[in-house]
Parts: structure tokens; C-alpha cells; sequence
């Protein structure tokens, strides 16, 4: 069993695989390095003396100064380490944008609809307008369960606090979050459900959804209607007829969109999971899939990395405005760019927003960026895809629901029970998560510390996803969950 890594050779920390003790003397490229302290799992201890205000070095790449100098075998973390990053930089663009080789293409079991695109779920949807009806979304939900038969693998309202009462961006969010859940094609049928005199109202949300199918999306506004929940339940009974004419066929995985997301991260993350996530998004573009990357914060301080992978000039000035206009957007609000990592992240070895971005992005793989996507946008390039979302869990993995992704793969080193409007695959970063949390892990990329390779588990995972795909249940769609969030910036009247 592996006891620690060095990540990259450039590196001047290795990360301990297993909890080390004070005293153990460690072999590292023929040299003898004496651990100084305890180090715990998923935190760094220095390679070699590293003085005070220099660069700490790791995955090759700075993630902070040292505040005063570290000796060699010492542990390195938030007590000898600050950030080194600024606020909005100018970038220029060094093309390492090699295409991947393309790869045989499979087939996974989903839904074709009528307008030609794919589906892995076969579901109804119920979505308020406005979060005054969200009790009774809920109600109609609980009284539909009777139609979930047949090829109808579900039936779920998603409640929001949104849609009046809003301004500018916050107003165009909630009704570009909206219409792409409404267009989703893991939904079946979908109603609509409104108030009435709010100001994401029916009428006004018509033109975000665009052309629809009649048969399949329902509108329903709760103050004409009598009694809106029973005239719910039954526009959801005609609903389930229509969607319950669909059955699973074999569809290219090309034809696949999953969206990658991390939280609740540690000092493992960016060694197993986050790798692993990186070697599946590789496999499934290389099959012609689409993956998207999104959590923009949790970008700074490894974007150049994703910038020079920009597949041409336009991509690599897209991406440069994602990064900047995030910053821009904390410094509008008086807030420090870099608030980052959370208590959590830094309890589990990540002690810089340097440290956490580099090994955040590792789940983007190697692939060429191809398409950079505003908040709310639907994804119409295949290849690796930026998104426009903050790190918020819940926000952002709305966000790649509705943008078009199927799947959402979810990494994490501290676990949690969440989901998304799409399944939601939680990958552990270590096997004690894993073992604790069944009911919450899917996948556990813990293993790597025993045992394999980032690719071999990146097939590994990519045959589970297609699994996913063609029907088989996540932990949290066993336990019945699906949440929504979006995101809230600006004034409440």
C-alpha cells in the first residue's frame, strides 16, 4: 500500500496516502526525508527546505509562499502557506491543445425523443414559476405517484424560493434556469405550474422555453383554476400517458452530456477522484461525448492551464472573460476573490484556492476546451465545456442540468447527500468515506491508494456512467432525492 505521493517531479511536497507519524523516514527519488510532525491523510510535508516568502510547489505548479521557511519533512498547510494570487489579470494564449485520438464508439440504453435528442431518464417534471406555489408542486407530486408505471421512472416537482419580487440578472437567471429544466430532455412531460401575477409568470416564461411540444409540456396557473392541485394531478395523468409511450433503445454515447462537479473536497481529490473524473471526461470525447466543467472559482489559480487548452483564439478570449468576470463579480460586492478553501477542504490537507483549483481541474481531463457556456446556456459544442457557476454544490449542479447535462459526476473527499435535477453520481476521494457512507457513495476512486491506475479506474467509472445511463440508480435517486438551485445575486424588492 502506498504511503504518499509526489505528484509531478517538479514538486517540492508530497501528500501523505495514509495518516504518517512524527519520526518516519520516507524514501523520495533516492533521498531520505524525515517526517518532522504528524501528517495527516490528505495533508502535504516538505521534500526539502523551503525558505520563507518562496514558491511551494505542487501538480508541478505554485500553490502559495511560504510565510516563513518550512524544513524539509515539515508539515505544510495553512500555518506556513498564504495565497499568491492577485485580483483580474491579463492573460495570453500558448496553444497546448493537441486533439485526443478518437476511440470506438459504445452504445448505452436511453430515451430518443421526438425531437431527435437523448435522454437516461424517462421522468415528469413538475416546476413552479415562482416559489408562493411551491406547497402545491409538492402536493401534486405526492398524489401523481399513482401514474409512476410502466417505462415512467419517475415523477418529482422542483421547488424554488425564486421567480418575483426580482431585478436584472437575478430575474434572466431564474427564467433561463427554468426554461432549460422545462426543455430537458431527461424529462418526459413537464408541467408548468404558476401563480399568476408573479413576475416569471406563464406568458413571460413562454419565450425563454421557445417552440414545445404540446403533448409534452403542460401550463397551469394556479389562480384561474378552481382547484389547482386535482386540475394538476391530472394534467400530470396525461402527461404520464404521453411520456409512457417511450422505451429505452440503444444510443451512442456520443449522443452523452455529463456534467463534473466537486465539493466537500480534501487532500485526496485531486489525487484519485478528481483524476479519474479527468481520464472518463478524456474517454467519453474521445467517443464524441460532451463533458462540462464548471464552480468558475474554483478555477483561479489553474486557469491558464485550461486557457492555453483553448481549441483556438475565440475559446481562449471566452474563457479569459469567464475568469475575469467572476472576479469582477466578487469585487463588486466588496468581497475578497480568493475566500476559499472552506474549513472543510482545509480539515482535509487543501490549504490554499491554489492548491484546491489545481486539483479541481484535474477532472477536465486532457481534451481540448471547446466551448465556453454563460450561466443558464444549453451546450451545443461535444467536447470539454466550461460553465459560467460559482463552487456553490447545489447552484452549480443545477447549473449543468440545465445546460443539457444527463449526468452529473460529483467528487468528494467529506461526502454529502445532495442531488441535482439529473442523476447525481457521488465519487469518494478515499475509502473511508466510502465505507461510512454507503448510502451516499456510488463510486469510490480510494482504491487508487491501495492498488491501479487513474485510467484503468477512469474505464472503470466510465462503464458505471454508461450503466447509469441505461437505468441503474444512483444512492441518491434510491433515496428519492432531487434538489434545484439557482443562482441569487443581486437586490430583492
Amino acid at each position: 500500500m502506498k504511503t504518499f505521493i509526489k505528484i509531478h517531479p517538479s514538486d517540492l511536497v508530497a501528500v501523505a496516502l495514509t495518516p504518517l507519524s512524527a519520526g518516519t523516514t520516507l524514501q523520495v527519488d533516492g533521498q531520505s526525508v524525515t517526517l518532522l510532525e504528524d501528517i495527516p491523510q490528505g495533508h502535504k510535508f516538505a521534500l526539502a527546505p523551503i525558505p520563507a516568502g518562496s514558491a511551494v510547489v505542487k501538480y508541478g505548479a505554485p500553490i502559495g509562499v511560504a510565510k516563513e521557511s518550512i524544513p524539509a519533512g515539515g508539515w505544510v498547510h495553512t500555518h506556513n502557506v498564504k495565497t499568491g494570487l492577485g485580483g483580474v489579470l491579463d492573460y495570453s494564449y500558448e496553444p497546448d491543445n493537441a486533439p485526443l485520438p478518437p476511440t470506438d464508439d459504445l452504445l448505452f440504453q436511453g430515451y430518443r425523443r421526438e425531437d431527435g435528442r437523448a435522454a437516461v431518464r424517462n421522468e415528469i417534471w413538475i416546476i413552479p414559476t415562482v416559489g408562493c406555489v411551491n406547497d402545491v408542486a409538492r402536493a401534486i407530486e405526492r398524489q401523481a405517484q399513482q401514474f409512476k408505471t410502466g417505462t415512467i421512472d419517475g415523477i418529482y416537482a422542483f421547488p424554488h424560493p425564486y421567480g418575483c419580487s426580482q431585478m436584472g440578472d437575478d430575474q434572466e437567471n431564474t427564467r433561463k434556469i427554468l426554461a432549460g429544466l422545462i426543455n430537458h430532455p431527461n424529462a418526459g412531460g413537464v408541467l408548468v405550474l404558476g401563480l399568476g401575477c408573479e413576475n416569471s409568470n406563464i406568458d413571460v416564461l413562454k419565450p425563454y422555453i421557445g417552440p414545445w411540444n404540446e403533448d409534452r409540456v403542460k401550463f397551469l396557473v394556479c389562480q384561474e383554476s378552481e382547484d389547482e392541485i386535482a386540475d394538476g394531478v391530472a394534467l400530470v395523468e396525461g402527461l404520464a400517458r404521453y411520456a409512457g409511450r417511450f422505451r429505452r433503445e440503444p444510443i451512442s454515447c456520443a449522443e452523452l452530456v455529463v456534467g463534473m462537479k466537486c465539493g466537500g473536497s480534501d487532500g485526496l481529490s485531486g489525487i484519485t477522484a478528481n483524476p479519474t473524473v479527468g481520464a472518463f471526461s478524456d474517454l467519453l470525447i474521445s467517443k464524441g461525448g460532451t463533458t462540462i466543467l464548471t464552480e468558475v472559482p474554483e478555477m483561479f489559480g489553474a486557469e491558464t492551464l485550461l486557457m492555453n487548452r483553448c481549441e483556438n483564439e475565440r475559446v481562449f478570449a471566452d474563457t479569459v472573460n469567464l475568469i475575469n468576470g467572476f472576479k469582477n463579480y466578487f469585487t463588486s460586492h466588496n468581497q475578497t476573490i480568493y475566500e476559499n478553501p472552506s474549513p472543510g477542504n482545509k480539515k482535509g490537507g487543501i490549504t490554499t484556492l491554489e492548491d484546491k483549483s489545481l486539483g479541481c481541474t484535474q477532472k477536465s481531463g486532457s481534451a481540448p476546451v471547446s466551448g465556453v457556456l454563460a450561466y443558464g446556456e444549453p451546450v451545443c459544442r461535444q467536447g470539454l465545456n466550461l460553465l459560467s457557476a460559482p463552487g456553490n454544490d447545489l447552484v452549480a449542479s443545477t447549473a449543468l442540468a440545465a445546460s443539457g447535462a444527463h449526468i452529473v459526476l460529483f467528487t468528494t473527499g467529506r461526502g454529502t447527500p445532495f442531488a441535482s435535477p439529473v442523476p447525481t453520481v457521488k465519487i469518494s476521494s478515499n475509502s473511508a468515506l466510502a465505507g461510512k457512507k454507503r448510502n451516499w457513495i456510488d463510486f469510490n476512486c480510494g482504491v487508487l491508494v491501495e492498488d491501479g491506475t487513474v485510467a484503468d479506474l477512469g474505464r472503470k467509472l466510465f462503464d458505471y456512467v454508461v450503466e447509469v445511463a441505461s437505468g441503474r440508480q444512483v444512492k441518491a435517486e434510491e433515496a428519492g432525492f432531487h434538489d434545484m438551485a439557482i443562482f441569487k445575486q443581486g437586490v430583492t424588492l
